[in-house]
């Protein structure tokens, strides 16, 4: 048996990876995220509708399980996973994300508020009307050239010979490795007539197109606001476009006026629907409008309608560039118009669309009418055949008749060989040596039937033939002159744009910037009230003074501060948490509040709160930390005076946590307690000042089992008496102590 001969490749491990990575994300970008300029679509749309075709499922066709179409596609040409393919069906589908929707749905294929699509099992589907007529049509003329499926049983088209600038028409969104598409829909209309004005000029400018082609119109409408930004974006193939949603007033009941949204962004589709309701909603419960009353989303199959009721006498303009400037009512929509181009990634302006799309309509129209010529020529050279055939007719019938076969027949009519064929005369015998048809000639004459031969039917013949002549001669023309071919093109465009042209939906104008002015809060004292549960709300200052006693003894955290402040939430973990005052519900002093989970981002079942304060007053202040491992600092209250919601309010050792957090203003002593009932007082002199972000230093020892438990803050010329394991300790009377000693144990 013969030895087989080791072969090591010593490489390098990152050029292994470099290559590897380089060869996946060519992979994404061409095979799975990026349309292709020439038909504007991705493999697995281009699979799915090719599929379909095959399948036969046209639109005048009953519809068909889109379980079944799935499969096929995965099975045939996209073994990528059914969700994929069941995903661009269905978006193929829905004509709230396409401008011209290629794939007709039957049953729940979602709608445009999020709702997803129902199972492939229930849902039904068949090409629409269009896709067969402008996305697949001539297939069997040879017009795009086939490649071998994945496991080569199969082939597929490299692109489809679609015949209007799909890439536009309908956009594209994908996300692939490094670079992304965005492409806004267009009016179909519009498109073609850009495309034929390019035709009739090779040399019209970006803006020139655009009076044709005004932007983009998307299939939910709205207004883009930023008309003079668009031929930048379309000279360069990335921007931004602003989109706002139509906004009309109608009049309500009791003099009230609504404010009904009938058409949203583009952008808004799907969730965030939910999302800008939410969104209004909390702006009303945050006072930033007390305008709006009640909000509805009465939307329906006939279209968009959220209707907003406002109070008499609102400001509606005010309150339409608030909704403009705090939801997503105005929005953005990034424009990357990045295609497959002759096989690389590209980003395109608007006329290197047209010209590209252009291009492969000569290609296909060149390939389309070539194919034709040949089947006519072909016609052409059997229907001389035939007619030649019968001014010889009784020769023919001579030969058939001496013939002792097919082939013997076939010989005599192309090559003129008479051996062995009996003839009545020799002349017969030399007029056969002289016949002269091609192959295809001599078995078109050996199937025809008699009745061929009758007097209408060789008229009709010639009539054939004169079609077939004059057919040959404009294919000719077509492909020879450019004129020609242009003319066929811009005719079939004329015929679609009449069928399925439509009328723009989206307005495009120059829009003022949304300018909202925010009612000034007029400042004014509040009292921040919070229970053991965590409830939080404010009060009047006078509620309050009227209902002390109770809200003392029903709340854990009671203290003044101004409505326009901030509250400071200080936890266990070593976080500090911020909210603002306006954010908490303001009312009665029976009144619940809102948990501070809510309105922060503390979390109740991670972390415990250890002290509340506000802004005003931390700021002003030194702030004393003290953790479970007996680790003590002071800090500069101006510290906590920052923006973020939620930051690292103390550095702690792992498995620490803090056990004190207060205001050291007033403080002459701290006095800390262990679990084994040691007690140390020291002077708030030994207590370092450091920064947030440091570490403290020790303030008692401890044996290794031992930890802090409490901390107390003792004042001047004030007595502190606690209760420990049934025997009262006077907290003053407490031996002074040095910081970072073992302190007093308490006998019991």
């Amino acid at each position: 048996m013969a030895e087989i001969q080791e072969n090591i490749i010593r490489t390098e491990y990152s050029e292994i990876m470099q290559k590897s990575y380089i060869d996946y994300a060519m992979s994404v970008i061409i095979a799975r995220a990026l349309p292709d300029v020439r038909d504007g679509l991705k493999p697995v749309q281009r699979r799915t509708l090719y599929d379909m075709h095959e399948l036969g499922i046209r639109y005048d066709r009953p519809y068909r399980k889109c379980a079944r179409i799935v499969g096929d596609t995965m099975g045939k040409y996209h073994p990528h996973g059914d969700s994929s393919i069941y995903d661009a069906l269905v978006v193929m589908a829905q004509d709230f994300k396409k401008g011209l929707p290629l794939v007709d749905g039957h049953g729940n294929f979602g709608s445009i508020e999020g709702d997803g699509a129902a199972a492939m099992r229930y849902t039904e589907a068949r090409l629409q009307k269009i896709t067969q007529e402008v996305y697949l049509s001539d297939m069997d003329k040879n017009v795009v050239d086939f490649v071998p499926n994945f496991d080569e049983t199969e082939k597929e088209p490299e692109v489809l010979p679609v015949r209007i600038p799909n890439l536009l028409v309908n956009g594209a969104d994908g996300i692939a490795v490094g670079m992304a598409t965005s492409i806004p829909p267009h009016n179909l209309t519009e498109v073609i007539d850009s495309v034929i004005a390019y035709m009739k000029n090779n040399d019209i400018t970006v803006k020139e197109l655009m009076q044709y082609m005004k932007g983009p119109d998307f299939p939910t409408g709205g207004l883009v606001v930023n008309k003079d930004d668009l031929l930048s974006i379309y000279e360069s193939g990335t921007g931004k476009i602003k989109l706002r949603g139509k906004v009309e007033v109608e009049k309500g009941k009791n003099g009230k006026n609504l404010l009904v949204i009938t058409e949203i962004p583009y952008t808004m589709i799907g969730a965030n629907i939910g999302k800008f309701l939410n969104d209004v909603a909390s702006l009303v419960e945050t006072k930033k409008t007390t305008d709006i009353v009640d909000i509805s989303n009465q939307s329906s199959k006939e279209g968009i309608r959220i209707v907003l009721e406002l109070k008499k006498g609102a400001d509606v303009e005010n309150l339409k560039n608030m909704l403009y400037k705090k939801t997503r009512l105005e929005d953005t929509f990034g424009v990357n118009m990045l295609a497959v181009a002759e096989g690389r990634p590209e980003t395109l302006g608007l006329k290197q669309i047209i010209e590209h799309h252009v291009d492969f309509q000569f290609d296909v129209t060149t390939r389309k009418y070539n194919s034709l010529l040949k089947k006519e020529q072909e016609n052409r050279e059997v229907q001389e055949g035939l007619i030649k055939a019968c001014d010889v007719i009784d020769l023919i019938i001579e030969i058939l008749r001496g013939s002792k076969s097919r082939e013997q027949v076939k010989n005599c009519l192309i090559h003129g060989e008479t051996e062995g064929i009996k003839f009545k005369t020799k002349t017969s015998q030399r007029q056969a040596g002289k016949l002269h048809f091609t192959e295809r000639q001599a078995t078109a004459i050996l199937e025809m039937r008699l009745y061929k031969l009758i007097g209408l039917e060789i008229e009709t013949l010639l009539k054939e033939h004169e079609e077939t002549m004059k057919k040959i001669a404009r294919y000719e023309d077509i492909l020879a002159n450019y004129d020609s071919m242009a003319s066929v093109i811009i005719g079939e465009l004329r015929e679609i744009q009449k069928e399925y042209g439509q009328k723009r939906r989206t307005s495009i104008e120059n829009a003022a910037e949304a300018v909202y002015e925010e009612k000034k809060i007029e400042e004014m004292e509040v009292v921040f009230l919070m229970d053991r549960f965590g409830y939080a709300r404010t009060i009047d200052k006078s509620t309050y003074e009227r209902n002390r006693e109770a809200a003392d003894s029903e709340n854990k955290y009671v203290f003044s501060c101004m409505n326009t402040d901030k509250i400071c939430i200080f936890t266990d973990s070593g976080r500090m948490h911020s909210v603002k005052v306006l954010d908490l519900p303001y009312g009665k002093l029976r009144d619940k509040g809102t948990p501070v989970d809510n309105v922060s981002n503390y979390d109740s079942a991670a972390e415990q709160i250890v002290y509340v304060g506000c802004l005003a007053g931390i700021r002003q202040s030194k702030i004393c930390f003290v953790t479970a491992s007996g680790i003590v600092k002071l800090v500069d209250g101006s510290e906590f005076e920052v923006s973020k919601r939620t930051i690292a309010a103390t550095k702690l050792a792992q498995e620490d946590k803090v056990i004190m957090v207060q205001n050291a203003d007033q403080m002459e002593h701290l006095v800390l307690q262990t679990k084994e009932g040691y007690f140390l007082k020291f002077l708030k002199e030994e207590i370092p000042e450091k920064k947030k972000t440091a570490l403290g230093v020790r303030a008692i020892r401890m044996s290794d089992k031992d930890q802090a438990e409490h901390a107390y803050m003792l004042e001047n010329r004030t007595e502190y008496e606690i209760e420990y394991k049934n025997k009262k300790v006077i907290l003053n009377k407490l031996k002074l102590a040095k910081r970072d000693t073992k302190g007093t144990k308490i006998r019991v």
